[in-house]
């Protein structure tokens, strides 16, 4: 067993310094010059909150849980560094939130549930390719549809329901790396969301202790997103 390891070892090792080393075996050579390509991810998301207050206040704390991300890959080539890209997916997140000021450990206490449906046209910059690997820089905007809003319910936080608006505008940074693989291309990227409008539907009651005091709220997060092309 010991000795198949160190053969699996050697084997990868070699099989990386000619995929990734100073002078590499160059994978799928013409991939960048195709018009249209395809492709799907999963990923994880980190979502939190940004709230802006009438009053200076105590903060709401917001726990941030780890959610997960699916969905597909458009990509139109432009220019020999620049693809226009559609991104289609579906992303599940959880968010608590804690009321510093509210006593009561069952009204203090809310949980934001959110599964989107979210439409992203990203521009993607990408640097000259070095061997199998190609950095670039990603960036647009996107549509969320939020599935879990509750915008529509006739209940409020009087009744433990918190609503949120279904339609977000957002704008997205980030960046990746291509790796160009023996059949497929593998690209891990990171980037930022941030929501541009406030996602909050207020309760009825104008004086409503989980409502009333915020001006503004908006999502903000982070897409940790595998490509596979």
């Amino acid at each position: 067993m010991k000795k198949l390891f160190i053969i699996c070892f050697a084997l990868f090792t070699l099989s990386s310094q000619a995929q990734f080393g100073k002078d590499p075996i160059i994978n799928l050579e013409n991939f960048q010059k195709s018009r249209v390509h395809w492709g799907f991810y999963l990923g994880f998301n980190f979502y939190d909150f940004q709230f802006d207050y009438k009053t200076i206040t105590k903060d709401l704390e917001v726990q941030n849980t780890t959610g997960f991300n699916v969905g597909l890959i458009g990509n139109l080539r432009l220019h020999e560094n620049i693809d226009l890209r559609f991104e289609p997916g579906l992303y599940y997140t959880q968010r608590n939130l804690i009321y510093p000021d509210i006593v009561d450990p069952v009204d203090r206490f809310r949980e934001v549930t959110s599964t989107y449906i979210h439409f992203p046209v990203l521009l993607k910059f990408s640097s000259k390719r070095f061997g199998n690997v190609r950095p670039y820089l990603v960036g647009g905007v996107s549509r969320s549809l939020n599935l879990s809003s509750y915008e529509d319910s006739p209940d409020d936080n009087e009744s433990a329901v918190f609503r949120m608006k279904k339609w977000t505008n957002n704008y997205e940074l980030g960046f990746g790396v291509d790796l160009y693989l023996e059949y497929f291309i593998f690209s891990p990227s990171i980037r930022g969301v941030f929501s541009m409008n406030d996602e909050l539907v207020r309760d009825k009651n104008p004086n409503s202790q989980w409502t009333s005091n915020i001006d503004a709220m908006r999502t903000r997060g982070v897409f940790l997103n595998f490509a596979f092309h």
